[in-house]
């Protein structure tokens, strides 16, 4: 209770100019998530989700919180330059949790969509909103997901309406800057309308060498005959600690992929909640971690298959070095009627160091009888056959290692649809496993 104490009175002492500072939907969920984490307090490992990391340790520290929305001095559309070649993108930029919009965008959206601050749009939109969010997260059952949806005041929204398919990927650029030691509490609204398209690609930067701790709340809805590919790319710094808890629900013949990239953090952890609620919805769930020195990567997974004739797909991989700890926990929840459920759970681990550690639990729970469900995971070492191989034929011994190191975490690298992010990513990974500096080249932000 002491590591949430700090966050109960800041919200006591300054709710009206936490309130004055953000939008009436948001606004309305504040005194109830208030109320929860009084209840429940911030997770510690006696919550059996939670049990693989420390969650009071990180929200430990004084972090300075921006409740007055004081300018940040930075000016990313000169700072940051994505090179990824022929990655033709809709760029945004959210500074810290607050959406940047002090350039007038240079984006031509089709008409149907909308990509901006979270804030304004329910200033103008309250119906819509407030219709969808804190709906999804429950901040009852998450102290996390409610310590955000009280403090949160701006974010990202994307609506894209019925039948739009948006063709260019939109890009959002997540930069966290400040002077001093910051707690960032970001928000993110996805809705997408009955047979809409769109990918979205999410990358996590730190412009400044302090301690930085975000909590991020994605809440994502996607409807009849609609597709939506969100892929996360972190990219940060070791004394940034991430908290992120994603909830998606798809409604019948939708299409969701999930893609998460970790090449460099201090301590992550992800949740991802995803709830099958139409007959013939399939999800595709893949992650990639490399992690060394004492970084820490905790992945939490809960598919629930609620109608019938759904499919999901899930694949994890990690590869650990130094004195890094990695955790997978995927669960594959099957409700009574959800009958001709296909799911297939995979989680592959590789330990590169005796030090290295990797905790894993793949799930299943199943309540209907007619259905093809799989769950595995594994931990070791390199195949030593495959490395007396290649040092016959004249490869060292260290390079031989990354090689297959590489070809390991590729086939998670493979399932992401965007080809030139695809490539991209296969550079950024080799670069990775050979020490190399991981930043965009252009990008004066990344150290």
């Amino acid at each position: 209770m002491d590591s949430v104490r700090q966050y109960i009175e800041l919200y006591r002492q300054h709710r009206d100019t936490i309130n004055s500072y953000s939008a009436e939907p948001l606004n309305r969920c504040r005194d109830k998530a208030f109320e929860d984490l009084c209840r429940i307090g911030i997770p510690d490992r006696m919550v059996e989700r939670y049990k693989y990391s420390d969650i009071p340790e990180l929200f430990k520290p004084d972090y300075g919180v921006n409740i007055r929305r004081l300018d940040v001095p930075v000016d990313p559309y000169k700072a940051f330059k994505c090179d990824v070649p022929n990655l033709s993108t809709s760029m945004y930029f959210i500074v810290n949790d607050c959406f940047y919009d002090k350039v007038t965008s240079r984006v031509n959206l089709p008409e149907g969509v909308t990509v901006g601050s979270l804030k304004q749009y329910a200033e103008t939109n309250p119906d819509i909103v407030g219709r969808y969010y804190s709906q999804l997260a429950d901040t009852s059952e998450d102290g996390v997901t409610a310590i955000n949806t009280m403090l949160a005041q701006d974010g990202l929204v994307v609506h894209v309406k019925r039948n739009v398919k948006v063709e260019r990927t939109i890009q959002v650029i997540n930069i966290l800057r400040s002077d001093v030691d910051m707690m960032t509490n970001r928000r993110v609204l996805v809705i997408m309308e009955e047979g809409s398209e769109a990918k979205l690609l999410f990358c996590d930067h730190s412009a400044d060498d302090r301690n930085f701790l975000t909590t991020q709340v994605v809440e994502a809805y996607v409807g009849e005959n609609a597709n939506l590919e969100l892929d996360c790319l972190e990219e940060t710094h070791i004394r940034n600690s991430r908290v992120s808890n994603v909830y998606v629900e798809q409604l019948a013949n939708s299409t969701f992929s999930h893609n998460v990239i970790t090449l460099h953090n201090g301590k992550t952890r992800n949740m991802l909640n995803l709830y099958l609620k139409g007959e013939g919805a399939e999800c595709f769930c893949n992650g990639c971690v490399i992690a060394d020195k004492e970084q820490h990567v905790d992945n939490n997974t809960l598919i629930d298959h609620q109608a019938s004739h759904c499919t999901s797909h899930e694949l994890y991989k990690y590869v650990l070095g130094d004195k890094a700890v990695g955790a997978f926990a995927g669960k594959i929840l099957v409700r009574q009627g959800a009958q001709k459920t296909v799911s297939e759970e995979t989680n592959r681990n590789l330990c590169a160091t005796n030090e290295a550690r990797m905790y894993t639990q793949p799930m299943l729970e199943i309540y209907a009888d007619d259905v093809k469900c799989s769950h595995g995971s594994t931990v070791g070492q390199l195949n030593d056959a495959a490395l007396f191989y290649m040092r016959q034929r004249g490869i060292t011994e260290k390079e031989a290692k990354m090689l297959l190191e590489i070809a390991f975490v590729n086939e998670v690298i493979d399932q992401i649809q965007l080809e030139p992010l695809r490539d991209r990513l296969h550079h950024l990974v080799e670069k990775r496993f050979r020490g190399e500096l991981n930043k965009c080249e252009g990008c004066k932000l990344c150290k």
